[in-house]
């Protein structure tokens, strides 16, 4: 008698799961809406990939601490990224594509049509959103984003596996939303160059190739004692700027670069820039042993040109320059105005004559 209870205990809950995935499965194939391209919850979103014509392809995708990452490897651009999210929640319906120009439409869709994944963390159970049951991660939304409306307020989209393209806008927003799914990985890269906190510098070395009686080493100890060495002839400054060094190792924990450099430019111009003697060198070494090294360039990169010529005629931009980073991986641009906090030379941090030995 028990065993026939227990068989019919479990024969009753077998069924009961097996209806309920019918009835998802029914309710998500049979009532998903060719015209649903919002995402009402965000916050459950893994991945996200985009596509193009021309094999140009982003994948972005949450990591277990919250952060995304573009592509598998770079660390993305965290506001661009919920900027985008909050898009993929605004995305609204303005109106079906009319029929006299739906062919038109998909035809153009077909030739330049970029593709949408969307990823999402969704119970296999889900009845009525009540009962949610055994989550995992799904494909919840496949379409094509194409061109812009005539009157540049709307954008054509299509559903995967659908036959009719709608105009989606966003509310009380003026403009399209084509632009926002970039396809290219410079569109969603962080631009970081330092984030390191004070706390956190166990050195930071500047060097100028050109000047080498202004390069030095600031060290810091467990006691974040801090010193400071003169590089021409290793020579320890007994005395310097306390408040001028501390605001210059602060500076570090936000330095960005302006642009990638690296698809835009020629490569034989590029080589021919890093061929030349670096303006600046910056390394810094953290508490954990991570070096990060940046090389700096002038901007046109006059290999052979004096000091005093640039001094005399100018020839190079004041304002921006070129730099190698990310391990030597990436050729960037970028400006004096963030960089000068980090490019202090040794004069700059001595008060009054101050002798540089001991």
């Amino acid at each position: 008698m028990r065993k026939n209870r227990i068989a019919l205990i479990v024969t009753i809950i077998l069924i009961v799961i097996a209806a309920a995935l019918y009835i998802t499965n029914s309710y998500t194939t049979l009532k998903r809406d060719v015209a649903e391209f919002a995402v009402a919850d965000t916050s459950n979103i893994t991945k996200i990939f985009l596509a193009d014509k021309k094999n140009n392809e982003v994948l972005l995708e949450r990591d277990q601490n919250g952060t995304w990452i573009v592509n598998g490897k770079y660390t993305a651009h965290q506001l661009k990224v919920r900027s985008f999210l909050k898009t993929l929640q605004d995305l609204q319906v303005r109106n079906p594509v009319p029929i006299a120009a739906r062919n038109n439409v998909i035809t153009r869709m077909s030739a330049i049509a970029k593709k949408v994944e969307i990823y999402q963390v969704v119970p296999r159970i889900n009845l009525f959103n009540f009962i949610k049951l055994f989550p995992h991660e799904k494909n919840t939304k496949t379409y094509y984003v194409g061109d812009v409306t005539p009157d540049n307020q709307g954008t054509f989209m299509l559903m995967e596996e659908a036959e009719e393209p709608y105009v989606i806008n966003i509310p009380n927003f003026r403009g399209f939303v084509a632009a926002r799914y970039s396809t290219k990985l410079s569109d969603w890269r962080d631009y970081t160059v330092f984030a390191t906190s004070i706390g956190d510098i166990r050195s930071v070395k500047v060097e100028f190739p050109m000047a080498q009686n202004e390069s030095y080493r600031f060290d810091v100890d467990d006691s974040k004692n801090i010193r400071l060495t003169g590089l021409s002839g290793m020579q320890p400054v007994s005395e310097f700027d306390t408040i001028r060094t501390l605001n210059f190792l602060s500076a570090f924990q936000d330095i960005r670069f302006e642009s990638l450099l690296g698809e835009l430019l020629e490569k034989s111009y590029i080589d021919s820039v890093l061929s030349s003697v670096p303006k600046t060198i910056i390394t810094l070494t953290d508490k954990s042993g991570g070096v990060n090294e940046v090389k700096i360039f002038n901007k046109k990169g006059f290999a052979d040109i004096t000091e005093q010529q640039v001094n005399m005629f100018q020839p190079v931009d004041l304002d921006r320059a070129y730099a190698l980073v990310n391990d030597g991986e990436d050729f960037v641009l970028i400006q004096y105005y963030s960089f000068d906090r980090v490019t202090r030379p040794l004069s700059y941090f001595i008060r009054g004559d101050f002798p540089l030995t001991q």
